[in-house]
């Protein structure tokens, strides 16, 4: 009769107050300890409230049984810690005798891909591979996120070494794992190679999803085919925001100003709401067309219409095209009243500007250049830029200065390259 009951309550759960009453439940029917009250329970709550889902599981009376640790993995890969997926991984293998299974390893390998920003401190990208070692079978999911765990980690030479093995496993790749490919290539610029998967993807008849489309059009526009993104884009019978953000980033990488404000304006028109990374994609197109009112307008509503917080990138866009127009001291305003310190980006950008349009030196921040250093002493380049700055601003003695430091710490000015594919060379 109680187990009945319980799953009865456990499929109308919609609150924390509800979970509560449940709880309150198992515990005086002494339910608690068994394993299919602890799994259903922590499944019905790790989608309402994970926290109060761990706060069960870490308090059970006995150790919960593998599926509630997957359970809980798999809602913490999914939450904004995901960290605590790969934490729990290494709790179950340390503390218990159960072992992880197919279910386990993906959303584990999940985690390690969205904790990319954490891996210099926690070495997430090891261990990610470490885990996939350690899995004695392995489907396409596991395979799948293997690889998107490397792309996210921008390792796309790992991501691929990774599909090779998986080919030889004769594993084939579903649209996830398409995807990610898809993703390495826009990472190395290897159209030849993002043009075997399109084939690949045709003759194999695979469903061509928006992700797939999408990630279609950002692989070609990033290799600079942007005619063949925009008839895949015309193409799409279902659009959301990532494929018009693309296509309109894509546009803008390509010197193809004017279209991409045509389609921001039309993506709006649709009723589609621009994010961030719309507006970053509008702001750079206003940038390299010397649209600077332009600009300021689209930078005006992002704030004060959609309410968009702006990022380092938004600012750097502002700084580029102020610079890009010989408005230094517009530029510097950007600077100095963003709400966070300058990256090396933005600083080599405006010091750029300063150069090439020859300010006086009342328009110049010696802070800025030692900022720069300071952020990247290692770079040469660097070095130099702030030597030129200065014998614009006609300060000699710092120019010397500058040569001084670079040959005291053995630095030397990398020279400029760039490469690009011919005909699959």
């Amino acid at each position: 009769m109680n187990f009945r009951h319980i799953q009865t309550l456990l499929q109308q759960p919609k609150t924390t107050t509800h979970l509560l009453q449940i709880h309150s439940f198992i515990l005086k029917t002494a339910l608690d300890h068994h394993e299919f009250i602890i799994s259903n329970f922590i499944l019905a709550s790790s989608s309402i409230s994970i926290d109060f889902a761990r706060l069960f599981f870490d308090n059970s009376p006995v150790i919960p049984p593998l599926f509630a640790w997957n359970t809980i993995i798999k809602g913490y890969s999914k939450s904004p810690t995901p960290l605590e997926s790969v934490r729990l991984h290494n709790q179950l293998q340390r503390t218990t005798d159960l072992k992880p299974d197919k279910f386990t390893y993906p959303f584990v390998l999940k985690s390690c891909g969205r904790c990319s920003m954490l891996a210099t401190a926690c070495g997430n990208v090891g261990f990610a591979g470490q885990v996939f070692d350690e899995m004695s079978q392995r489907d396409v999911v596991s395979w799948s996120s293997m690889i998107a765990g490397y792309v996210t980690c921008n390792y796309p030479l790992n991501a691929l070494s990774v599909f090779l093995d998986m080919k030889q496993a004769k594993e084939k790749p579903n649209s996830v794992t398409l995807v990610s490919l898809l993703s390495v290539c826009s990472h190395l610029v290897n159209i030849k190679m993002g043009e075997s998967i399109h084939a690949y993807i045709l003759t194999n008849d695979i469903r061509l999803d928006v992700s797939l489309l999408t990630a279609l059009i950002g692989m070609y526009a990033t290799c600079g085919y942007i005619e063949k993104a925009m008839v895949i884009f015309n193409s799409m019978k279902e659009r959301n925001l990532q494929s018009w953000t693309i296509m309109i980033s894509g546009l803008a990488e390509n010197g193809r100003g004017e279209e991409a404000i045509s389609l921001f304006n039309e993506m709006e028109k649709v009723g589609l709401i621009p994010d961030a990374m719309s507006f970053s994609g509008i702001l750079s197109a206003c940038s390299h067309m010397g649209l600077v009112e332009k600009g300021r307008e689209y930078f005006d509503r992002m704030v004060k219409c959609y309410k968009v917080k702006p990022t380092m990138e938004h600012y750097g866009c502002m700084v580029d095209m102020f610079g890009r127009a010989g408005m230094i001291e517009e530029a510097y305003d950007v600077l100095r009243n963003m709400p966070m310190e300058p990256n090396s980006i933005m600083l080599r950008s405006f010091m750029s500007a300063y150069k090439n349009h020859g300010i006086s030196r009342s328009s110049f921040d010696e802070n800025l250049m030692k900022l720069l250093l300071k952020i990247e002493p290692e770079v040469g380049a660097n070095y130099i830029l702030s030597a030129t700055v200065s014998s614009v601003s006609g300060y000699w003695s710092d120019v010397d200065d500058m040569r001084v430091a670079m040959k005291g710490i053995g630095l030397k000015k990398v020279p400029g390259c760039s490469w690009v594919q011919v005909k699959g060379v």
